[in-house]
C-alpha cells in the first residue's frame, strides 16, 4: 500500500470533516421561545396511561413449543452439514494420501 503524503492525509481528513459538519453547518437555527406573560395557573389532571396487551397463556405455551421445534430443526440440520463436512475432509485426505 502507498504511502500518503503529509498533504494527502490533511486534504482527505478535511474532506471528512465536511463531510460530518456539513449537515450541522445547514441546520437552521434555533430560537428561544418568547417569554410567557404571566397567566392564570391552570392545572391539567394527567392522565391514566391504557391497559397494556392481555396475554393468553394457551398461546404463549403454543409459541414456545413452536419455537423450541425450531431449534430442534435447525440443531439437526447443523449436525448433519457437519458431519458431511467431517466426512468430506475425511475422504479428501484418503484420496491425498493415495
Amino acid at each position: 500500500m502507498p504511502k500518503r503524503s503529509r498533504l494527502g492525509r490533511l486534504a482527505g481528513l478535511a474532506a471528512a470533516g465536511l463531510v460530518v459538519c456539513a449537515p450541522v453547518a445547514q441546520a437552521k437555527e434555533i430560537q428561544a421561545p418568547a417569554p410567557v406573560i404571566a397567566q392564570a395557573a391552570v392545572h391539567e389532571v394527567p392522565r391514566q396511561a391504557p391497559p397494556g396487551p392481555v396475554l393468553d397463556p394457551a398461546e404463549t405455551d403454543k409459541a414456545n413449543s413452536q419455537e423450541t421445534k425450531n431449534k430442534i430443526i435447525a440443531g439437526v440440520v447443523a449436525a448433519v452439514l457437519l458431519g458431511l463436512v467431517i466426512l468430506g475432509r475425511r475422504a479428501r485426505s484418503k484420496k491425498k494420501k493415495s
